[in-house]
């Protein structure tokens, strides 16, 4: 809990107030190039229902596609979009250069296009960094073919995909026996999937700040990571929703390199993406909820301090009058300005009379 209430300590900058989460703005036609381009890391798993085998640091001038045999499936998976590498392996497939551009901008709205020669989907892959608190996206590309499946990720050190992995070296798992458009299958739904971890997470920080204001234990900096989550629930959203959509576009496909049969998986990922967003959309409802409940918080706390001073006011309202008239440049008419006990006769009026009010205050309970 410590942990999480430091992290915000940040604000304690000025200027970091200044900065927000771009949630709201993506030029889909520029390159990334907030860091350097690496070469690509290329891996290739070429399986069979009775063989499966990997091979690890290919060049991407050693893809060619028309070496691959028709009896066994392919996949490739490139890490670190490398300009030049993914040319070249998308001039090897036979990709639209529209295609490879899409794949080298990182901030392409999800979606689907059909080629003859491929069918190929373009999505966001959704993490929660526990460090920083926050959702973090990484683009994937695939492209699909008759027996082979390649995909495009820009980030080498994480992926989703180990447990796809895993399953094709298990000679029982059902991607052994399908064809490629079941390991696509099996990626997207992965990916699917870990949009719920991510929105745990999110709904974990959701739940404890609101038990915060509840229990009246919030800081000055909650609405600081109110507005912080609700940035969060943008973002995911904007990556998510559109999913909807790609998945619908693949059930309705009728391209030849999607198995009819195996249209009720990607229902399946289908009512999961809709599961999706109606959590968000009942985050970002709860995170309205939150707000309007800190604001009436924070007012309510207003109200209180203004009600006690208005109180503290009021009673020394006569205190105040009292001296204000015995203040007066007047020396001849003023009673007991002269009286040896006046001092003391204005004084006990001063005291009496705000303890009168205060009495008669407690017996209207208006405080």
């Amino acid at each position: 809990m410590k942990g999480a209430r430091y992290n915000y300590l940040k604000y304690l900058n000025p200027l970091e107030l200044l900065q927000t989460k771009k949630v709201l703005q993506s030029n889909p036609n520029v390159l990334k190039v907030d860091k350097p381009q690496g070469e690509s890391i290329i891996s290739m798993y070429i399986y069979t229902p009775t063989d499966c085998s990997s091979r690890v640091g290919l060049k991407s001038e050693e893809i060619i596609i028309t070496d691959f045999s028709p009896e066994k499936n392919y996949w490739v998976n490139l890490d670190i979009l490398n300009k030049v590498n993914v040319e070249t392996v998308g001039n090897s497939i036979g990709l639209h250069p529209l295609i490879i551009e899409d794949i080298l901008s990182v901030h392409q709205r999800p979606k689907v296009d059909e080629f003859d020669n491929c069918f190929t989907t373009v999505l966001h892959m959704l993490y929660y960094n526990e460090t920083n608190h926050s959702i973090e996206s990484e683009q994937v590309s695939f492209v699909l073919g008759s027996n082979f499946l390649f995909s495009f990720q820009d980030d080498s050190h994480r992926d989703l995909f180990d447990p796809v992995r895993e399953k094709l070296t298990n000679p029982v798992s059902k991607v052994r026996h399908q064809r490629s458009d079941y390991l696509l299958y099996t990626l997207l739904d992965d990916i699917v999937d870990n949009y719920f971890v991510v929105l745990e997470k999110v709904g974990e920080q959701i739940e404890r700040l609101e038990e915060e204001i509840t229990r009246n234990t919030y800081d000055s900096y909650t609405m600081n990571r109110i507005n912080t989550l609700r940035k969060e629930i943008i973002f995911f959203k904007r990556h998510t929703s559109p999913v909807r959509e790609l998945i619908s576009s693949i059930i309705r496909s009728e391209h030849h390199y999607l198995d009819e049969k195996n249209q009720n998986y990607y229902k399946d990922i289908y009512d999961h993406i809709i599961q999706v967003i109606e959590l968000t959309e009942n985050y970002r409802d709860v995170i309205s909820n939150i707000r309007d409940l800190y604001l009436s918080q924070t007012n309510l706390k207003l109200n209180e301090i203004m009600k006690f001073l208005a109180i503290v006011t009021t009673l020394l309202a006569p205190a105040t009058v009292i001296g204000g008239i015995f203040g007066m440049n007047f020396d001849t008419g003023m009673p007991y300005l002269h009286h040896q006990y006046g001092f003391w006769i204005a004084t006990s009026i001063m005291i009496i009379v705000p303890i009168l009010m205060l009495y008669y205050f407690r017996r209207k309970v208006w405080f």
